[in-house]
């Protein structure tokens, strides 16, 4: 195929590239968001996140069906279309990771998904953090560098895990909370956590893009019972999830009472 070119917020992209193409949308949906949020303010939350919902999907929705138009997609924010199971190509994306977060002033742990799968495996994908400026992407992403400070793991603000304390407890390491799953696996990606263990009920949009991004900079990224992650699955309900570099999997694995491999 040769490359065609399109502008997207003024930039002339390659949309050939699936690679490519996954992060230039998140970032515009990240843009947009954060357009959203300066336009709209903090007064009204819900109505800020109802706005930043629709906007982030209702842009990737246009871009997708003009740059992939024989592709399929998954959104959290769209009807699930059954003709994705048999489709080639699916594209499973998450226009506004972090919901409460992006509506609280002064928090950037929110985020854009944006993957690809193709005949059963991710074959691209980017996580935009705009509150941070940061968009992650497939296929180049550098690894996380080497910390041997006491590990930290990365859970949800409201409700940690049972498993995320067993893993903490067992490294000796501290509990992080932070928003957005996206934002979550980013934070091992960046070397900013050592682990990100969820074991409460997650969609595969929340972490279709984010454990792309987490393979390709060379870390481990498992269901808790050491399973793979499966996408484009007739139920899309994928409600656990671990992420740690490949060195701490076999502790990680012990602590979560599973063989590692």
């Amino acid at each position: 195929m040769t490359d065609q070119t399109c502008s997207l917020l003024g930039d002339p992209y390659p949309t050939s590239d699936d690679h490519v193409v996954a992060a230039a949308l998140a970032e515009a949906a990240g843009d947009l968001l954060l357009d959203i949020r300066t336009h709209l303010g903090f007064a009204d939350p819900p109505g800020l996140r109802s706005a930043g919902d629709k906007g982030a999907q209702e842009l990737l929705a246009a871009e997708l069906a003009r740059l992939r138009p024989a592709d399929a997609v998954l959104s959290e924010e769209a009807a699930d279309d059954p003709a994705r199971l048999r489709s080639r190509r699916v594209w499973i994306i998450d226009p506004l990771d972090g919901t409460r977060e992006f509506s609280e002033e002064g928090r950037s742990d929110w985020a854009v998904h944006v993957a690809l799968w193709v005949d059963g495996v991710l074959a691209a994908g980017a996580v935009a953090l705009p509150g941070r400026g940061v968009v992650l992407a497939t296929p180049h992403v550098v690894g996380p560098p080497v910390y041997s400070g006491q590990p930290r793991v990365v859970v949800s603000r409201t409700r940690p895990p049972v498993q995320a304390q067993k893993v903490a407890a067992a490294l000796a390491g501290d509990l992080v909370p932070l928003g957005s799953a996206g934002a979550k696996v980013s934070a091992v990606v960046l070397g900013e956590a050592e682990v990100y263990v969820h074991g409460g009920g997650q969609y595969e949009w929340d972490s279709a893009a984010p454990v792309a991004v987490a393979l390709a900079a060379g870390l481990h990224a498992s269901r808790l019972d050491g399973s793979p992650l499966r996408y484009n699955q007739a139920n899309p309900y994928l409600p656990d999830l671990v992420v740690c570099g490949r060195h701490l999997w076999p502790a990680v694995s012990a602590a979560l009472n599973i063989p590692s491999t």
